[in-house]
């Protein structure tokens, strides 16, 4: 059937639905229908029956219940709603409001489980000023007719996948914008310029365009901007000379970070209070070209010498030049062997490790690994345990009847040797009850890389939660909760008592490993240090489809102790709740967790989000530390990095809300599996 005749069918069925009323009432309000018609569909991606803020707009509900939405009168007097009784009969039967008075103020949907696009007539919104739909699964491109809205002032689409360019209609909207933000997307190309050359845009006061893919020269255009206060373009593939002009804007927040800009910072002198300047190295580092306070000094290629004395000056350092030059040419060539000397040298440096003199290869051997030789490890029988973007796990038995586990990472996914040696041989010193010990590593004569563990008989926390088996052991509160404070404990030590901390990169559940006495330890941490950046994002790619990246992760060599924390919020929530987040591979669905809590604690619905066998034997919910537990997620899940707790705060809050009822199971003198695992 042609789009054409479904559109008229859907306009003939909802016609039939509401003639009755229509017969005694004006018609109704043409936004609404749009929004029925048209909207509702494409943003939940023709899922709108499992979303459960969508599923409100619905024509047997008034409109003050459909959720995300305000309304305005002509007039501009909002649409008062109250909670339905008896004496509120006057707006009880809007379903559709049938008020041509009656229009859309503003969409509010961020953390709404949307995966759908964001269609077009968005435009025909005559007295929408607010788009709020944040921290979703949009795709798609941002529709040209955006810019052909008549009241559109803030727009906020960021934290979505949104992909293409930015249509540079969005100027249309110059003289009432107040803020646009689409950080976080896929969005790609130039950043568009205002079709007027001397735009001001005078109410505009935050523009975020970060962590994106933008690339060509800084949007001058900005520094006409006035009344701007926040600008973030970091993260993006920009680059040349910040403008001058652009130190004399009175900005509160400003992130131009990891990107490709040259030159000398603007003098931002007037904003320095104390002699302190406003803005730290953090807004402006990863451009390597940059120079000026607060980052490094720059190189003058002018110190004020005459032209006569600056030509001096190069001819007397020539000649230096030439006379080094001859010296060094023949000192290079003498230590040219002895270089690659001390690089294989670098390699055996440390941890007691063993080389091979028939070039089979070398071994690296760390603590609890000494027993290892080179013949184990090459004739090693091997059995595939599981496959990831990165490499294969394999179970390997040695010829003496122990077993390790073996982690073959993918051709081409390492580092040179010189960059990932350090990492390794840090990732090797780490000992901590909570994380699996890296016992030794291996290369191969042909670049091949092992990594090489204990092997645990141990099943994934994502398997006992989300596989059914027979026999699966009841995860009760009491063990759920041991299982998150472990893994809580071992993230903390990452983060703030090794040597060097470090970030875990890749929290979920399938890298958590629990033994039959519900001990958990992580695994998998720090490996993103070892790859090169391409395959290190693949690992970000994965944490996105499954429901793990925070939203300010784009790249892996961003990721800090804040971004682990955000997972940890999401593996919590999964404990707590009993769901897998992400894809759910039916018809692109997309479980966001923390929405789905919002959602609940919005309809007082809270105890019904948990798992069933997370409440069984539990007298009181609060008294246990389920309900603080929940709340310590979604602070961890926190949109906003700096308003994360630390890893220590979270095993401070875990461990001073422990559960009453604890089984033996639970005891922190149990057995633990018979792994010796040094700490």
């Amino acid at each position: 059937m042609a789009p054409s005749s479904f559109i008229t069918i859907t306009t003939i069925f909802i016609f039939i639905l509401v003639s009755p009323i229509l017969a005694s009432t004006p018609p109704v309000s043409p936004d609404v229908g749009l929004i029925l018609t048209r909207i509702k569909p494409t943003l939940g991606g023709n899922d709108t029956t499992n979303n459960l803020l969508l599923k409100t707009w619905t024509l047997s509900l008034p409109l003050c219940q459909w959720q995300g939405l305000k309304w305005i009168y002509t007039n501009k007097t909002p649409l008062q709603c109250s909670p339905i009784s008896s004496s509120s009969s006057q707006w009880s039967n809007l379903s559709l409001s049938f008020d041509t008075s009656l229009h859309l103020f503003s969409i509010q949907l961020p953390s709404a489980n949307l995966s759908g696009t964001l269609a077009p007539e968005i435009n025909q919104f005559s007295y929408l000023q607010y788009l709020y739909i944040s921290f979703n699964s949009i795709s798609g491109s941002i529709p040209l007719t955006i810019g052909y809205s008549s009241s559109l002032s803030d727009v906020d689409l960021s934290h979505n996948l949104f992909s293409g360019s930015v249509p540079s209609s969005i100027w249309n909207l110059c003289e009432r914008l107040v803020s646009i933000n689409v950080h976080g997307n896929l969005l790609s190309g130039s950043i568009p310029e205002p079709g007027l050359p001397n735009a001001t845009c005078d109410d505009l006061q935050n523009f975020d365009f970060g962590q994106n893919q933008f690339s060509g020269r800084f949007p001058g255009f900005i520094s006409g901007f006035k009344a701007i206060r926040e600008l973030d373009l970091s993260g993006n593939n920009l680059f040349g000379e910040i403008p001058e002009e652009i130190g004399g804007l009175n900005f509160e927040k400003l992130n131009l970070s990891y990107n490709n800009f040259s030159g000398v910072l603007p003098d931002f002198d007037f904003l320095k209070s104390k002699s302190k300047s406003k803005f730290g190295v953090e807004s402006f580092e990863g451009n390597l070209n940059l120079c000026g306070p607060p980052l490094k000094r720059c190189d003058r290629s002018s110190t004020g010498l005459s032209s006569g004395a600056v030509a001096g000056i190069v001819i007397s350092l020539m000649t230096g030049v030439v006379v080094f030059a001859s010296l060094l040419i023949g000192y290079s060539q003498r230590k040219k062997k002895s270089n690659v000397d001390e690089e294989d040298e670098g390699f055996d440096e440390e941890e007691n490790d063993e080389e091979t003199g028939g070039g089979e290869g070398k071994l690296i051997l760390f603590e609890g690994g000494e027993h290892l030789t080179l013949e184990d490890v090459l004739n090693a029988t091997g059995q595939v345990m599981e496959k990831t973007n990165y490499g294969t796990i394999y179970k390997a038995k040695l010829a003496d009847g122990g077993t390790i586990a073996l982690r073959l990472l993918r051709e081409g996914s390492c580092k040179d040797g010189g960059l990932w040696l350090p990492a390794v041989k840090q990732l090797g010193r780490i000992r901590h009850e909570s994380l699996v010990p890296l016992r030794a590593f291996y290369q191969g004569k042909r670049g091949e890389k092992l990594l090489i563990y204990d092997y645990l008989p141990n099943k994934s926390l994502h398997e006992l939660l989300h596989e059914p088996r027979p026999g699966k052991p009841v995860l009760n509160w009491a063990r759920r909760h041991k299982i998150a404070l472990a893994i809580a404990k071992g993230l903390a030590h990452l983060h703030s008592n090794t040597e060097t901390p470090i970030t875990h990169g890749n929290v979920r559940s399938r890298n958590v490993l629990v033994d039959d006495f519900f001990v958990a330890r992580l695994t998998d941490f720090g490996l993103y240090k070892l790859m090169i950046p391409a395959v290190a994002d693949e690992i970000i790619a994965a944490a996105k489809a499954d429901g793990y990246k925070a939203p300010e992760l784009q790249k892996m060599k961003h990721c800090n102790s804040r971004t682990d924390v955000y997972a940890f919020g999401i593996l919590l929530l999964e404990i707590l709740l009993g769901k897998k987040p992400g894809k759910t591979g039916i018809r692109d669905g997309f479980v966001d967790l923390p929405a789905m809590v919002k959602v609940a604690v919005l309809e007082e619905t809270t105890m019904e989000v948990f798992d069933v066998d997370v409440l069984k034997g539990i007298r009181s919910p609060m008294e246990d530390g389920v309900v603080q537990a929940l709340k310590l997620a979604m602070g961890c899940c926190a949109p906003v990095a700096s308003v994360r707790p630390s890893m220590d705060e979270v095993v401070k809050q875990l461990e001073e809300n422990r559960p009453r009822n604890r089984s033996a199971l639970y005891s922190p003198a149990e057995p633990r599996s018979g792994l010796d695992t040094p700490f």
